[in-house]
């Protein structure tokens, strides 16, 4: 059963949605992030995705308090993403309580660095954050194009060991248009026994069936879940499964 994992996305502290990486028209929602992730956990989520978006476009973790506070008010286990660059931003991470993080800009500029933390945390820790824009991966909240195939870019970490990857089509982020389920599947067809967690795109119950019976272990979703096309009363049969 594919496992449910709510994101949050935060700028200044506040619960924000972005589409396809525009920064300068976000929404901003008026429940806190403890307050909503609360509501996750309360419905039998056991894991959540927060991407700290200052972080991502500046390059180092801003928003280590919002976690630190969803952390202390639940049990669930977090996901921390945005800006992760050096040993003590995972550091500091995990001594705020987060169970993992996911590093994307960093494992393009300094591939040695990135594949030394699957061996010196462990490849349960660390997840390979591959977003990209018409298969060329974006980095720096996908704010900065490069020229690196995205495929190309998930092989070279699961040659050395890489076991979870998170990708996003740029695209398809935030419009509420579907995942790109074709690069799913060229993903999950490629690297056998990789744990794919799928973001971007999810408009309802019938894209995360989709996305199963393609073969994605995990799904991440946000604005499908704030805008009320998707309810967790929606997602209460994958919840509950994963919880036993």
């Amino acid at each position: 059963m594919i496992k449910i994992v709510p994101s949050i996305s935060i700028i200044n502290g506040k619960s924000t949605r972005l589409k396809q990486g525009d920064y300068e028209h976000g929404t901003v929602y008026k429940d806190s992030p403890v307050d909503i992730a609360r509501r996750f956990e309360d419905c039998g989520v056991k894991r959540i995705h927060i991407v700290d978006l200052d972080g991502a476009k500046s390059g180092t973790p801003v928003n280590y308090h919002v976690l630190e506070s969803i952390v202390g008010y639940t049990n669930l286990k977090v996901d921390y993403s945005g800006g992760i660059a050096t040993d003590g931003d995972i550091s500091k991470a995990y001594e705020y309580g987060a169970t993992s993080i996911t590093a994307a800009s960093i494992a393009t500029s300094d591939k040695e660095q990135f594949a030394s933390w699957l061996v010196s945390y462990g490849r349960d820790k660390i997840i390979l954050g591959a977003d990209a824009l018409n298969g060329k991966i974006a980095i720096r909240g996908w704010q900065k194009k490069t020229d690196i195939n995205l495929l190309d870019h998930i092989e070279y970490y699961y040659m050395r060991g890489l076991k979870y990857v998170k990708s996003t089509d740029v695209a398809k982020d935030g419009i509420q248009e579907g995942p790109n389920f074709e690069m799913y599947k060229e993903i999950v067809s490629r690297f056998k026994g990789i744990h794919v967690l799928a973001s971007g795109g999810v408009r309802n119950i019938d894209d995360i069936k989709k996305l199963e019976e393609i073969g994605v272990k995990s799904v991440i979703f946000g604005r499908a879940y704030y805008e009320g096309n998707l309810t967790l009363k929606d997602l209460e049969t994958f919840i509950v499964s994963q919880s036993k």
